[in-house]
């Protein structure tokens, strides 16, 4: 015998409203990225108020589609609309996020790794089923570039004016010259940033992914950079060396299959006084207190990206990007470093500093 529960008819009728939301939402992420490759938000950032004709002339594109991106954009909250004058804004608060190459906070970026994952959908699924894996060399070959975009904001803002400085003596460090070595580097901006700012230190990328560090030789050579950094394929299990006075690892700790491993050769790879700076996606150690819209977007790119990732690697550790401080602490701790602690943070990282 079933029971027939009693609906709540407000929670139903908001929840309805929610996931009504979500759908546009989920479908409006495509018309971000269109906005953005046709420089529409930096036109009606440069220009003020513009009808749909005025923007078309001015991007170079065809009014009857411009017309409805602007409606969306006004219905998502995006811009403002003006019915007297059917001008369209996009509001001074709005342009860090859609306009502004150089905004800490610049999240076009986020969208393009969204369209990733809806192409590579399938092989999550499949995963589900499987138990398998899916590596990151296995994606859409437009998510790394995208990856790049989204992290280059918030790392050109805070890497060397707020990150290092928050460790123990290693600015000085570099200052004066030092060996570093960025495990995990993707196609190596967080290094490039490095090397940009300390040109008395020598720098090496290192990734497993072959693509990624051709394209980081390549940008590190157009910005004049391949004097001081050098990009090498190696795994953060065994890429060379072992005399760094710092190794840094953004974002990638939590999608090692083996964190405990890599930290181990990570920690021996390390002068004795040198030191380890991790920077991971910022977690509550407790899951009831990840439920918000930061711990959404992440808990997504962690069941979407970070966790195939893992699985896909010996061991399969699976931290994920909501890891935590006390998760981190215990597998740098197994892996051998006698100190460890939260450095400094934002709204979207943690930083810690670990030593042998």
């Amino acid at each position: 015998m079933t029971t027939t529960s009693v609906i709540d008819q407000a929670k139903f009728e908001a929840f309805l409203h929610k996931i009504v939301g979500d759908a546009a939402a989920a479908m409006s992420g495509a018309l971000v990225i269109i906005g953005d490759r046709l420089g529409l938000y930096r036109a009606l950032a440069d220009s003020g108020p513009l009808t749909s004709a005025e923007l078309a002339k001015k991007t170079g594109t065809h009014e009857r589609y411009v017309r409805e991106w602007l409606a969306n954009q006004a219905a998502s909250g995006y811009l403002e609309y003006d019915s007297e004058t059917k001008k369209y804004t996009l509001p001074p608060e709005h342009e860090p996020m859609l306009a502004d190459e150089d905004s800490p906070v610049h999240l076009c970026g986020a969208f393009a790794i969204v369209q990733t994952a809806y192409t590579d959908e399938p092989k999550v699924t499949e995963a589900f089923k499987s138990g398998a894996g899916v590596g990151w060399h296995e994606h859409d070959p437009r998510l790394f570039p995208a990856t790049e975009r989204f992290f280059r904001p918030g790392y050109r803002a805070n890497i060397v004016a707020n990150w290092i400085p928050a460790l123990d003596g290693v600015d000085e460090k570099l200052q004066a010259g030092a060996s570093v070595a960025d495990v995990g580097c993707g196609l190596g901006r967080s290094t490039m940033l490095m090397a940009q700012a300390y040109p008395n230190s020598k720098f090496v990328g290192f990734d497993y992914h072959e693509g990624s560090i051709e394209a980081a030789r390549r940008l590190a050579a157009a910005e004049g950079l391949s004097d001081r950094v050098t990009f090498e394929v190696a795994p953060a299990k065994g890429f060379p060396g072992n005399d760094y006075d710092l190794i840094t690892c953004f974002d990638c700790i939590h999608d090692m299959g083996d964190p405990v491993g890599a930290l181990t050769h990570i920690r021996k790879a390390l002068k004795p006084d040198g030191t380890l700076m991790m920077v991971e996606p910022f977690a509550n150690d407790r899951l009831e207190d990840n439920l918000n819209p930061v711990g959404r977007l992440y808990f997504a790119a962690s069941t979407l990206l970070c966790t195939p990732a893992s699985l896909s690697q010996e061991v399969g550790l699976g931290l994920g990007a909501q890891a935590g401080e006390a998760r981190m602490r215990a597998v740098a701790q197994e892996a051998g470093f006698s100190r460890f602690r939260r450095a400094t943070e934002t709204p979207f990282n943690l930083v810690y500093e670990a030593r042998p």
